[in-house]
């Protein structure tokens, strides 16, 4: 079992940047593959950005990539997404999950365990 916490959201004007974290307890941490969901209001559930165990490989939604990195530092047990040139449509609670097949996924059904998510407004 791993337990998942982020943390970093808030309230942001359009074309600024904010940092998510994500600390991870439980099993180690460094067996799991990790990733960012985000769910805007009314809409679906949706991939953002996954890095593999090593961090040694990376996905991101055609949305993001080139605006958001993810990055890990397995000896802190915590997952970070760095999100630039916010835009309003960015607006949404964002999830961080970790999947226990250690490789880089973009399916929501692959990740095993989530957190209770953060929210993140970017105002126009």
């Amino acid at each position: 079992q791993v337990h998942v916490v982020e943390s970093g959201g808030g309230l942001v004007q359009a074309g600024g940047s904010l940092r998510l974290s994500c600390a991870a307890s439980g099993r180690t941490f460094s067996d799991y593959a990790m990733g960012w969901f985000r769910q805007a209001p009314g809409k679906e559930r949706e991939f953002v950005a996954a890095i593999n165990w090593s961090g040694s490989d990376t996905s991101y939604a055609g949305s993001v990539k080139d605006r958001f990195a993810i990055s890990r530092d397995n000896g802190k047990n915590t997952v970070y997404l760095q999100m630039n040139s916010l835009k309003p449509e960015d607006t949404a609670v964002y999830y961080c999950a970790a999947d226990r097949n250690a490789y880089v996924s973009t399916r929501e059904s692959h990740y095993d365990y989530w957190g209770q998510g953060t929210q993140v407004t970017v105002s126009s």
